[in-house]
């Protein structure tokens, strides 16, 4: 049996799309999730890092989606 795998580029990608479509900027969504350093977002955005469960979470409530609306899995 195949297990999904999260795509951390496709992941990225989405984030970025569900951003724009709620109508908010980048910024805007890392301010409202605390974070201080944009660098961390971006990492999100290219795919070099996932937001942790905490963060998923928020954005998941913020972006009003479901986690399984935000991955991408391969």
């Amino acid at each position: 049996m195949d297990y999904p795998v999260i795509d951390p580029v496709g992941t990225g990608s989405n984030i970025k799309l569900l951003i724009k479509n709620s109508g908010n900027t980048i910024a805007d969504v890392g301010r409202m999730l605390g974070i201080a350093d944009m660098s961390t977002m971006y990492k999100w955005l290219r795919g070099d890092a996932l937001p942790g469960i905490d963060n998923m979470l928020a954005l998941s409530i913020l972006l009003d989606v479901s986690i399984n609306d935000i991955l991408v899995t391969k």
